[in-house]
């Protein structure tokens, strides 16, 4: 047995089943002499059920993930080559092919019974999109191996910006008189400055993006997890349920038992007095006849 096939079989399962298959995958390991195998595979985590989403798409729908990643190939290679045109059609595909990979992780999950949150989509873009524009988050999505889902913080390729082509050579302009030169240099500078302004309202507005989509992160985790806490709330209330009717039937056994051990008992104590009374009786019948059999005939 090798790490990968385990890795691959325990990833292919559904979250509820994977520690406790994890764990006797390990122990088994171990029995059979390979300890540093089953340390690695102790290690493994238990995937969200996010993660877990994904990994079966990846498992079950290669071939509709293959062309994202097709994709992210093509849109890392365009923006290497700063290649304007290549980008804009990378970004045209881009969002319908995610869209459509996000409502196939949905039916995958529905399909093995354990149907998402609304929230859960945001996670799956984010996940998916980590794998358009990073490798290393592309191949952890292609093997399936994830543990949550993934996100990604760094620089996004985006369209080259090509400068404007020279306006053809035109009549050269009568010198402007000096007036004219002032208030071009006037508007000169407010368009500068307007330029400024727009990009310090750029770079703010980035600042702003950038810290919501952290917040929304943060928020889609501890969504995850409280749906998480959520069902193992209710597996634990039902099976406290399931005890406790037990138990409750288990009391009703028990009073049973105890009213019949105390009628038994005490129609064995009657029972006992009666057959004393009766030995004795027969003890003094036994003594009449010896005697009427010993004594003198009359």
């Amino acid at each position: 047995m090798d790490f990968d096939e385990v890795a691959d079989r325990l990833y292919g399962m559904v979250p509820e089943e994977f520690t406790s298959a994890r764990d006797a995958l390990a122990k088994e390991v171990k029995a059979a002499g390979d300890a540093a195998l089953a340390k690695r595979i102790k290690a493994l985590r238990k995937p969200t059920v996010v993660a877990w989403a994904v990994n079966r798409t990846a498992r079950e729908r290669s071939e509709e993930l293959e062309r994202l990643l097709d994709l992210g190939r093509r849109l890392r290679d365009a923006w290497r080559a700063q290649d304007a045109d290549a980008l804009a059609e990378a970004g045209r595909e881009r969002t319908p092919l995610v869209a459509r990979l996000v409502r196939s992780v949905r039916e995958e999950a529905e399909a093995a019974g354990h149907p998402l949150a609304p929230a859960a989509d945001l996670e799956i873009e984010q996940t998916l999109d980590a794998a358009v524009v990073d490798e290393d988050a592309a191949e952890q999505v292609r093997l399936g191996r994830l543990t949550r889902p993934l996100s990604y913080s760094g620089f996004t390729p985006a369209p080259v910006v090509r400068p404007a082509p020279e306006p053809a050579a035109r009549a050269k302009p009568a010198p402007p008189a000096p007036k004219a030169g002032h208030d071009e240099a006037e508007r000169e500078r407010r368009e500068a400055e307007r330029e400024r302004r727009i990009k310090e309202l750029e770079d703010a507005l980035a600042e702003t993006e950038r810290a919501a989509r952290e917040a929304e992160r943060g928020r889609a985790d501890w969504a995850a997890e409280r749906t998480e806490a959520e069902r193992e709330h209710e597996r634990r209330t039902a099976k406290v349920e399931t005890l406790t009717a037990k138990l409750a039937r288990a009391k009703e056994k028990l009073k049973s038992a105890e009213h019949r051990l105390e009628v038994v008992r005490r129609e064995e104590a009657n029972a006992e007095r009666a057959a004393r009374s009766a030995r004795r009786r027969a003890d003094q019948a036994r003594a009449a006849l010896d005697e009427a059999r010993s004594g003198p005939p009359q």
